[in-house]
């Protein structure tokens, strides 16, 4: 669980004054914000990799209106069928990969894994054509779970490294 603490009384930083209470703090949002019981997030979750990393139907948990954002990008993809053919395409078409999992961090109502993109180059990215070049990339990514599923990845993915990678193995390839 997840503690907020507010201050009771303003509090002065440079020329701003904070809110007094939480309901003076006005929160927009695109998604519903649900609180989800550890217990219930750590279920799906578990279920959710599972499936993922054994070949199943991962997409069974996602909201049908899920969303995958690359964050270095800002690349948005949307909807269940959609999210899922994104990363399927990532490791499966483009790349012959899977994730190497390090660490796994579960709450109430989001989960965050770290772990390495392992794998060889079989397809087309970013205009590089197939090099067959092995990669390995840290990364991490942050779930928005809630009772319907998970609603949100947010994928920390260093595109560019990718990139410079696989330049570097078609440059000395030439």
């Amino acid at each position: 669980m997840f503690t907020m603490f507010w201050p009771t009384a303003p509090v002065e930083v440079g020329d701003l004054d904070m809110p007094q209470q939480p309901e003076d703090i006005e929160m927009t949002s695109t998604r519903k914000v649900v609180f989800m019981s550890l217990e219930a997030t750590t279920q799906t979750m578990n279920s959710y990799f599972e499936s993922l990393l054994n070949g199943g139907a991962f997409e069974r948990f996602f909201t049908t209106d899920v969303e995958w954002t690359t964050v270095e990008t800002g690349d948005k993809v949307t909807g269940r069928q959609a999210v899922r053919d994104y990363i399927v395409s990532i490791h499966r078409e483009i790349f012959d990969a899977h994730p190497e999992v390090k660490r796994i961090a579960i709450g109430d109502g989001v989960a965050a894994v770290e772990a390495d993109f392992v794998g060889t180059h079989t397809g087309n990215f970013a205009g590089i054509a197939p090099t067959g070049a092995a990669v390995r990339i840290p990364y991490s990514v942050f779930y928005d779970v809630d009772d319907d599923g998970i609603s949100a990845l947010r994928a920390y993915l260093p595109i560019r490294q990718m990139i410079e990678q696989l330049r570097a193995k078609q440059t000395a390839s030439v």
